[in-house]
């Protein structure tokens, strides 16, 4: 399975309709959910990951996300673990987002970070890397939503830098 180009526009496509039907037809008043400042949100989903020569790897992910700064900067720490040629990869990430909320009930986030990925397996060692994000947010209640977020890395292993798209979707948990 490849990620095409087109992928990451249609998803932005996608939240945007939704985003502006969800603010057409009222559902919620922007007061309601926009006063409600999580102070951390929780995230639990499902992760696709693809590099350049190999084929797509799905796993699971949970990260948390505080807003140290509103509307400026949010933080965001999270795990990623995947299968990987006879083992686990496991990917610990730290990532510096930019929040937007064009609406009541959407956000989106662009953000860059370090990550740390441990492989065990024929392929093993603990590698360093970068990523970026985008985070699409949607929250059809005050406390509980759901996200997409589309993502590139580079993972250094052995000195070479090897590239993948990333993919991650689920749950969000306000509190």
């Amino acid at each position: 399975m490849k990620l095409v180009p087109w992928s990451v526009s249609a998803v932005i496509t996608i939240a945007a309709v939704i985003g502006m039907q969800a603010r057409l037809h009222g559902q919620t008043p922007a007061s309601d959910v926009d006063s409600v400042d999580h102070a951390i949100v929780f995230e639990l989903g499902v992760a696709g990951a693809w590099e350049r020569g190999e084929s797509g790897q799905t796993g699971g992910t949970a990260a948390f996300e505080i807003t140290p700064i509103e509307h400026w900067l949010e933080l965001e720490a999270g795990v990623t673990a995947t299968p990987a040629a006879g083992g686990l990869e496991t990917a610990f990430d730290l990532l510096f987002k930019k929040p937007w909320q064009p609406s009541a009930r959407f956000e989106f986030m662009i953000g860059v970070g370090p990550e740390l990925v441990h492989t065990s397996g024929s392929d093993g060692g603990t590698f360093w890397g970068a990523e970026g994000v985008l985070d699409l947010m949607f929250w059809p209640t005050k406390r509980v939503g759901w996200y997409v977020e589309p993502g590139y890395e580079v993972v250094w292993r052995q000195g070479t830098p090897h590239h993948g798209a990333e993919v991650a979707a689920g749950l969000l948990i306000g509190r």
